[in-house]
């Protein structure tokens, strides 16, 4: 069983509690609805009798006697369930039925009676309820009278003495609503409670940075704060923010993870779409050129590729036109951007077999011509899983580079993507979390804004 981290489950707990406030309002609305459209209000009327010797003298060894001794008390205590017997009875039933020319079945009065018996007492408490109250009122006090007179005619006693009288009833007494509130509050709260525990518990996708590295064995190389600022740019519009602040710090490791080994070329891939990985290649880009290298952005997503769009260039020409003309002429689908230092080779238009273009040798053959023109190549690619592009274009990589998402990217998608470019002798470099939540603090400055809080989440 997977270990349950409490802070987390309260994190995600934060973030589902929309789950309760549906169920609850769900259930006040059929609660209403029913209320108001389908219950039907009942009035209860309530009679108490006892069961003793009436005042009648009785012959006892040859002596009267008026009082009520201990034998007495007993055996109208064991009467008990006789008498409600017989007051529920068809016997008795039919004749208030007939008596006050009731709409109900024998079996339908029955079901509108409660009686039931003080501890250790020869009491009854009589309990009518219908809709009208002054039915409900004239079946309680009806039914003891005929009772009375059964119990006479059965037993040849007359024990049975009315302490309380049926009166009308003035409130309904199945106004229960207060009450089925409370129900649907508590109901609403431990039951949506209990469905989160489910959903955070079968949820595979990664809410905590530290589980790439538990989890699914690729070490972390940065975590990219999540921007506020309307664009994509943000290296180069806000280098002060916490965002242009973690992309250099991103830089920084790719740098002393390659001290041994110069990295020319990385490839930058995710899971799958919206993950980030353009957004991420093209501040990283813009990043390396800040540093003084010279870099060229390659955008390798030949389907729906938009670093044009992210560096408002011209993509009539691009990547996969090169690949079907002759590759010497590199520099004519290559642009220049604003930034200084930085090119870029926008993807062209789409052609109908990608995944053959890339293949092809050319590509080898123009990242080779590349890595001795610039200082870094960046490679934006398609998302791994399901294409073969990241798996081709890895071969031309010193590196390779996966674009995660916090509570977006799945850890089943993540181990796929890990275990497709280790088939295929990929040197994976690591993963990059994108999406991190930051917040500002007094400072006034985004970047103060992410040391204290690198595990908020999104």
């Amino acid at each position: 069983m997977e270990e349950i981290n409490i802070n987390d489950f309260f994190q995600y707990f934060k973030k589902k509690i929309y789950i309760i406030v549906i169920i609850l309002a769900v259930l006040l609305v059929a609660l209403s609805v029913y209320n108001i459209f389908f219950k039907v209000p009942v009035y209860t009327a309530n009679t108490t009798i006892i069961l003793v010797k009436n005042e009648e003298n009785q012959i006892i060894d040859g002596t009267t006697s008026n009082t009520i001794n201990q034998s007495d008390l007993t055996l109208n205590q064991n009467l008990v369930s006789s008498y409600t017997k017989i007051l529920k009875s068809h016997l008795v039933l039919q004749q208030v039925i007939d008596k006050l020319n009731l709409h109900y079945e024998v079996s339908e009065l029955e079901q509108e009676i409660n009686i039931t018996s003080v501890d250790d007492t020869a009491i009854l408490n009589i309990a009518i309820t219908d809709e009208d109250a002054a039915d409900a009122t004239n079946i309680a006090n009806t039914l003891v009278k005929v009772f009375e007179k059964e119990v006479s005619n059965i037993f040849n006693i007359n024990n049975v003495t009315v302490l309380d009288e049926a009166e009308l009833p003035e409130n309904v007494s199945n106004d229960t609503f207060v009450r089925d509130v409370i129900l649907v509050i508590l109901i609403s709260c431990f039951g949506g409670l209990g469905v989160i525990f489910v959903i955070y518990y079968f949820d595979d996708t990664l809410r905590n940075v530290e589980a790439i590295e538990d989890e699914v064995g690729l070490p972390l190389i940065a975590k990219i704060y999540k921007s506020p600022e309307n664009t994509d740019l943000v290296v180069e519009k806000k280098p002060k923010s916490a965002t242009s602040e973690s992309i250099r710090n991103l830089r920084a490791n790719l740098q002393f993870a390659s001290v041994d080994s110069a990295l020319k070329v990385l490839l930058i891939t995710s899971t799958v779409p919206s993950e980030g990985k353009s957004f991420v290649s093209a501040n990283l880009a813009t990043s390396f050129a800040q540093a003084g290298k010279k870099v060229l952005l390659i955008d390798c997503d030949l389907r729906k590729g938009r670093q044009h769009e992210i560096f408002n260039i011209i993509n009539k020409k691009g990547l996969s036109n090169l690949l079907v003309e002759d590759i010497k002429n590199y520099g004519d689908f290559i642009q220049k951007t604003e930034i200084k230092k930085l090119d870029v080779l926008p993807r062209g238009v789409v052609p109908p077999n990608p995944s053959e273009l890339l293949s092809s040798k050319k590509i080898e053959s123009l990242i080779t011509k590349l890595r001795s023109v610039y200082d870094m190549v960046i490679l934006d690619v398609t998302p791994s899983n399901g294409l073969s592009d990241p798996l081709i274009l890895s071969k031309v990589a010193d590196e390779t580079l996966i674009v995660t998402s916090l509570n977006y990217t799945t850890k089943n998608d993540l181990k796929t993507v890990k275990k497709e470019l280790e088939n295929v002798n990929a040197n994976i470099a690591g993963c990059v979390v994108n999406n991190i939540k930051f917040k500002k603090h007094t400072y006034g400055y985004y970047s103060y804004g992410y040391y204290g809080n690198e595990e908020e989440k999104k």
